[in-house]
């Protein structure tokens, strides 16, 4: 028996029918412009062939997220899962045969790629003994292979690429058939298009796109107008799976559907143009006052002359030697007193550590505190535990973070002891900009840059999702709070 789905009826009404596992071996592209019926045609697709094949949809735009009310698809949400765990899902996808839809709706367009780029490449790094037969559904394919690197990141256009060839070239040896479908061929990479070797083209209208729509249909420049006068829903059909022949298809109905606009007009409200101003204007000072950005960080002071500064403690320095023994003041601080002075002081942790302890010994001097045993290294380390706020909790916590601290490098030692601190005080772990404050920089790229480097320390773990939400756990901090 033959696995056969109708994808829609022809010209005179006859069935047309796509073979299904000749479709998983030779793959399909479908083009169309906006509003040609191309999600429809997919949705048609899915919906016919659920019961006999395995699929996988990845849905930027949250159209397929329907299916799973209709048929057993799990939606899986993108911007809820860490990379590390899509690619353990997708794993678990071809371990289960899970029918599935990815939904990026929620991710910036660059996050949607990355997350699209490592769920195809763990699907296509499953176990041998995993590689059932699949439908790979790629909707709005362009922004997964583009033909030129546009506005991503190059990292991201190369991880991309890679995943994309890997799916429509290689894919069908490990049971994965790509089915890829685009607004405009042109912008489409053609190494990833050519694998297909069935078409389904729907109306377009630019010159380069149907002259590619025509050739791939096998159709001389005159028959390629036909491409631009197809109507909504109506598709040219071509390949193995579908026919040997270019076959004009009305794709047939389905029964699950989009989240598209509605595109019928709709009566306007009833209200003059008096009633419209006064709700357009109604609270928008109140609205507009409304805090959406946080502030940057504060820009790092200029730092000192340093000629004038050396003169500045010469000067200090020669009056406290020439003020007679009953003249100078007994001491008026500790030295944990004048740390934490110049730690509240505005930018203090973006200055450099030799200024800073140039300045903690000029105020020990004139204070009268002896700090002759504190060095440049012993007082950097003091500096970044006051600036971090332990000195602010209890006796038994502050020796337990002690003790956690004593293997940790000076320089990230600030931004470790706030997030041990905030983890002791049961609150949650500090965000990108009180971290940069206190490691003293402006750049949010250092901060995640030394996370990357406490968590492959073993300092700290940290789990972040594709939507931006971030978890700290730093290990041993039972301890601090038993």
């Amino acid at each position: 028996m033959k696995a056969e789905i109708e994808i829609g009826k022809d010209a005179h009404g006859t069935p047309v029918p796509i073979g299904v596992e000749e479709l998983l071996a030779t793959r399909l592209l479908v083009q169309g412009n906006s509003g040609s019926g191309k999600s429809h045609l997919l949705r048609r697709l899915l919906e016919q062939s659920a019961g006999l094949v395995q699929q996988i949809v990845i849905d930027p735009e949250g159209d397929f997220v329907s299916l799973a009310d209709h048929f057993d698809h799990v939606v899986i949400e993108g911007a809820s899962y860490s990379p590390r765990e899509i690619e353990a899902l997708a794993g678990r996808i071809r371990q289960h045969r899970a029918s599935v839809v990815l939904a990026l709706e929620d991710l910036e367009v660059e996050q949607q790629i990355r997350c699209t780029a490592q769920f195809l490449t763990a699907l296509f790094d499953a176990p041998r003994e995993h590689w059932y037969p699949a439908l790979v559904v790629v909707d709005e394919a362009q922004m997964f292979a583009p033909s030129a690197a546009g506005e991503m990141a190059e990292d991201t256009r190369r991880m991309t690429l890679s995943a994309m060839t890997n799916l429509m070239c290689r894919g069908r040896k490990r049971g994965l058939a790509g089915i890829v479908a685009t607004q405009r061929l042109a912008k489409l990479a053609k190494n990833v298009a050519a694998e297909a070797s069935n078409f389904l083209m729907g109306r377009t209208f630019l010159d380069i796109d149907m002259q590619r729509a025509a050739d791939l249909l096998g159709m001389d420049r005159k028959q390629a107008e036909r491409i631009r006068d197809l109507q909504r829903g109506h598709f040219l059909g071509l390949g193995p799976a579908i026919s040997r022949r270019p076959v004009a298809v009305h794709i047939g109905s389905v029964k699950s559907g989009g989240k598209n606009g509605a595109s019928a007009l709709t009566p306007l409200p009833q209200a003059d143009a008096a009633q419209m101003g006064a709700l357009l204007h109604d609270q928008l000072a109140e609205e507009a006052a409304e805090t959406v950005h946080r502030p940057p960080p504060p820009a790092p002071p200029p730092a000192p002359d340093a000629d004038a500064l050396a003169q500045s403690i010469a000067a200090r320095a020669e009056a406290e030697l020439s003020k007679p023994a009953s003249a100078k003041a007994a001491p008026t601080g500790s030295v944990e007193d004048i740390l934490r002075e110049i730690a509240a002081e505005e930018g203090a942790t973006f200055r450099p550590a030799a200024t800073l302890f140039r300045d903690f010994a000029t105020r020990c001097r004139e204070q009268g505190v002896n700090s002759a045993h504190i060095d440049m290294p012993a007082f950097r380390r003091q500096f970044a535990f006051t600036s971090a706020g332990v000195d602010r909790l209890d006796e038994a916590p502050r020796e337990a973070i002690e003790r956690m601290a004593q293997g940790v490098a000076d320089d990230v030692l600030a931004p470790y002891l706030a997030i041990v601190v905030a983890a002791a005080a049961g609150k949650r772990a500090p965000d990108e900009d009180h971290l940069a404050r206190v490691y003293g920089t402006a750049s949010p790229g250092r901060i995640r840059r030394l996370l990357e480097h406490l968590e492959k320390t073993g300092l700290i773990s940290v789990h972040e999702d594709f939507g931006g939400e971030r978890t700290i756990t730093v290990p041993g901090i039972e301890d601090v709070m038993a």
